[in-house]
């Protein structure tokens, strides 16, 4: 038995020996390209909103956040496109109309909005923003412990990418977020390192053509 604890011990220590290790290469790699200031921020074609949970039909307190980042930095003119990444899954969960609203209500032209239906994890959003909207560089808007994962993920998957961090205040449980971002990280490694494929795909949806934001769901 006790042969069997001191392996049991010893992988423990491997594993978490790992995880440390990814972290820190990961974000130590990215750092540097997280902003907090709009001061010397760089000018992106497309900016990239993860989607952070609802409330009904109201976002969640990370999310509104992440859209008012990305719409001030559509109105100050440091981002000309808005992608919107989220998981409209199932019929009583659908982020992507509340983001839709969200900037629609906030004054950002619906012709410069795109959609990601399936953005069901940051990867599959960053896959798909390489391989179906076609983008080669953007900025990614979400909140700090986020943007290290974020940007690893695209610059591996070849979209350059700048972070613009979208803290504001106080989160819900945010320590442990920030602690369960560690595995997040970890897996996100392996899933570059496997060229792991998101469930959806679909048809491409160029970033530089017609929008696909839907009129009907104006409100």
């Amino acid at each position: 038995m006790k042969k069997y604890f001191k392996i049991a011990l010893y992988l423990f220590i491997i594993g978490l020996i790992a995880v440390v290790s990814v972290n820190y290469y990961v974000k130590s790699s990215t750092k540097k390209n997280i902003y907090y200031s709009i001061k010397k921020f760089p000018k992106n074609d497309v900016g990239i909103i993860f989607g952070a949970g609802i409330n009904g039909n109201q976002p969640s307190k990370y999310l509104k956040d992440r859209l008012d980042a990305g719409i001030m930095l559509w109105k100050a003119k440091r981002i000309n496109k808005i992608l919107l990444s989220g998981d409209n899954g199932r019929d009583e969960y659908d982020e992507l109309t509340v983001m839709k609203n969200y900037c629609f209500n906030h004054g950002v032209d619906t012709t410069k909005i795109f959609i990601d239906y399936a953005g069901f994890d940051t990867y599959s959003t960053m896959y798909r923003a390489k391989h179906i909207f076609k983008i080669k560089k953007a900025t990614l808007i979400s909140q700090e412990y986020h943007l290290n994962r974020a940007i690893y993920i695209g610059q591996k998957l070849g979209i350059k990418s700048a972070g613009y961090s979208a803290n504001n205040g106080e989160y819900h449980r945010y320590t442990y977020v920030c602690f369960r971002e560690y595995g997040s990280i970890f897996k996100s490694f392996f899933d570059v390192l496997r060229n792991r494929e998101p469930r959806f795909l679909g048809n491409s949806i160029n970033i530089n053509g017609p929008s696909n934001y839907s009129k009907e769901d104006k409100r």
